[in-house]
């Protein structure tokens, strides 16, 4: 792992510089995770589009005056699970605004008629009612959450996440992406890294690059990050994802990183973080996503057959066998995994609770089996 003082260094690397940058964290993915790269079928389940925060880039939130702020039905996340399961996804990701409630009269009332005062408990029941009546594993991306409701979801969740995206209290100011945001504090998500560690909770976090924090801050981040894993050994991914400006919003005309920007902070990511976390960038957000694997990234997070990327509506997922080819081109195959890793998967009921051990037993066979079909097509 390298220094601060060193990641720091790398700012302004371009041309042979960032190629050595890139080859020595190519090199370190190499050894620590050899030359297969890996995605997790999915399924994206928002189960609320209303949040109390109002960051600067989102488009996935609705204003409760819209028509289209809404919660999912009982019935309509069982759809779109079975819909799922049908096309042999293995995770269920819900995804979902921040403590709404607390915000919007809107969103009590619709939780009310749903028969629920709290977004969390409905959280809860409805990945119980996935693993109940469907063959998926949940993944819980429900934000800043304490370490009593953390405890609560974790019987229901093989695993969770939630994007630290940067460590800068200069995000919080006035006219920058996290003003008003009472759950994007550094201090509030670093505090749930922190208590998903305490409870043995397979955790993926990350940083969003672009949205005003300098390459610094962006360092310190992946410091933090690292700081708590090795203090609990929990974190399994980490995503280094690129904003994208979108019509609507207060950052509708900010600059987007490129792909050079992209390709330094994931090669940083990858030999400042330990080996035994994965980096990972989503395929969708850039056109070139294939340099991103001689950059150092070894998976490609979830990818889905049946939904949108309801974050990023306008960017459609690539197909898996495209996915495929980008890494046979360069001398990777591509392999199905689970949303929890392998190595959390066999720890004596430490990461994963009994209800869902034999749950994601099942589900290694037929992901391996689904694997062992792509390398053949693609062969």
């Amino acid at each position: 792992m390298i220094s601060v003082s060193e990641a720091i260094s790398y700012e302004f690397a371009t041309g042979p510089d960032l190629y050595a940058l890139c080859q020595q964290a190519a090199s370190a993915r190499d050894n620590a995770w050899g030359t297969q790269l890996t995605f997790s079928k999915k399924v994206f389940i928002p189960l609320t589009n209303m949040c109390r925060d109002s960051c600067g880039y989102c488009t996935f939130v609705q204003s409760p005056d819209s028509i289209h702020s809404n919660y999912m039905t009982p019935e309509q996340v069982l759809k779109t699970a079975h819909e799922g399961a049908a096309l042999d996804c293995k995770e269920a990701l819900f995804s979902l605004g921040e403590r709404p409630e607390e915000r919007h009269q809107k969103a009590r009332d619709l939780l009310a008629a749903l028969g629920y005062d709290s977004t969390l408990d409905y959280l809860h029941d409805q990945c119980e009612s996935v693993l109940t009546h469907t063959t998926l594993l949940p993944h819980v991306n429900a934000g800043a959450l304490s370490f009593d409701e953390l405890k609560r979801l974790k019987p229901v969740a093989a695993s969770m996440g939630m994007m630290l995206e940067n460590v800068s209290n200069e995000l919080l100011k006035k006219g920058q992406a996290h003003y008003a945001c009472p759950d994007k504090t550094p201090k509030r998500r670093l505090d749930t890294i922190e208590q998903a560690g305490r409870l043995d909770i397979a955790f993926t976090t990350g940083i969003l690059i672009g949205i005003g924090e300098s390459w610094e801050e962006r360092v310190l981040s992946l410091i933090a990050i690292r700081d708590r894993h090795l203090a609990y050994g929990h974190v399994q991914e980490v995503i280094i994802q690129n904003f994208r400006a979108k019509a609507g919003t207060a950052m509708a005309g900010c600059q987007e990183p490129d792909l050079d920007d992209m390709k330094r902070t994931i090669a940083v990511a990858r030999l400042i973080l330990p080996d035994d976390i994965s980096i990972q960038a989503p395929p969708n957000l850039e056109v070139e996503y294939g340099s991103y694997i001689n950059a150092g990234i070894n998976d490609w997070g979830g990818i889905s057959p049946l939904t949108k990327d309801f974050i990023n509506p306008e960017r459609a997922w690539p197909q898996i066998s495209s996915v495929a080819q980008a890494c046979e081109g360069l001398g990777y195959s591509l392999a199905e995994r689970l949303t929890i890793y392998d190595r959390f998967q066999h720890q004596e009921h430490k990461y994963l609770t009994p209800n869902l051990t034999q749950r994601v037993a099942s589900l290694m066979s037929r992901a391996a089996q689904a694997s062992r079909q792509l390398q053949g097509d693609i062969a």
